[in-house]
């Protein structure tokens, strides 16, 4: 059985498509390695400044296979590698060092649901709507939804969908928070690829340690996430991409950064 998760280069966006279409890209434990293998190799490319993560067809992704859940509830399904040092499902996605943004074209539910919430931005079709799912099916917050669903939308909005289990639908989700861009279906991959081509003048190696700061952030006390911050800036004056920011202000032109792999500076 293929792995069924696709991978192309969109200009400086590198998508990775779920290719299940017939279980509205329901998720298989080859499916969930093949993700992270995609968004980890996608860090290491210089040409690569986003990633997009989309479904084929008319699913974002319809959560954990049917087939994997049963044979947990009978303790035949084999415990997932990553669980030791990575417990929540996709928590990885949070600590890849570019913009990760899920392209939301439909159902995103349970497992589905918990992909889109690890990605840093939502895009949503019109059509296209999340939910936790969990209670439906006798489960709990999983995979850290119980951290960072409250952290995202507040508290009661995050005991309402988990309570619930309720469809939340693009509109909504905008109202709320869960998603940031709304868009037509068939407009929704350009979206992403205006937004990430207005990223081309900003420096990637701010984008990878803005995006560790902020996650590491909200962990910590506003004093101590202050002096961090005062550290990062005087690291980041030391930069040639600082001083590159400064000559193109001066000789009014576009920045030419240096591009990222994931490399800690």
């Amino acid at each position: 059985m293929t792995a069924a998760v696709g991978y192309a280069r969109r200009g400086a966006l590198g998508v990775i498509c779920l290719e299940r279409p017939e279980a509205l890209n329901a998720l298989t434990y080859d499916m969930i390695a093949e993700i992270e293998r995609r968004a980890r190799d996608a860090e290491k490319d210089p040409d690569v400044r986003a990633l997009c993560i989309t479904g084929a067809g008319r699913g974002f992704c319809a959560g954990i296979d049917m087939s994997v859940l049963t044979a947990h509830t009978k303790g035949k399904a084999p415990v997932r590698a990553a669980a030791a040092s990575n417990p929540a499902l996709f928590g990885y996605l949070r600590e890849i060092s570019k913009p990760v943004i899920a392209a939301v074209n439909g159902v995103g539910a349970g497992g589905g649901f918990v992909l889109a919430m690890m990605c840093d931005l939502r895009f949503m079709a019109q059509d296209a709507y999340l939910t936790t799912v969990f209670s439906r099916r006798g489960l709990i917050a999983e995979h850290g939804t119980s951290w960072l669903l409250p952290r995202m939308i507040g508290l009661n909005r995050a005991l309402d969908l988990l309570w619930s289990s309720r469809k939340v639908d693009a509109n909504e989700a905008l109202r709320l928070g869960l998603a940031d861009r709304v868009a037509p279906a068939d407009e929704l991959i350009d979206m992403v690829e205006d937004y990430v081509r207005e990223l081309a003048h900003v420096s990637p190696r701010s984008l990878a340690v803005i995006k560790n700061q902020l996650n590491r952030h909200l962990e910590l006390p506003f004093r101590e996430a202050a002096v961090e911050s005062d550290r990062l800036m005087n690291e980041a004056l030391a930069t040639s991409d600082a001083a590159e920011g400064a000559a193109s202000f001066i000789d009014r032109r576009a920045p030419r950064f240096a591009p990222w792999t994931g490399e800690t500076s």
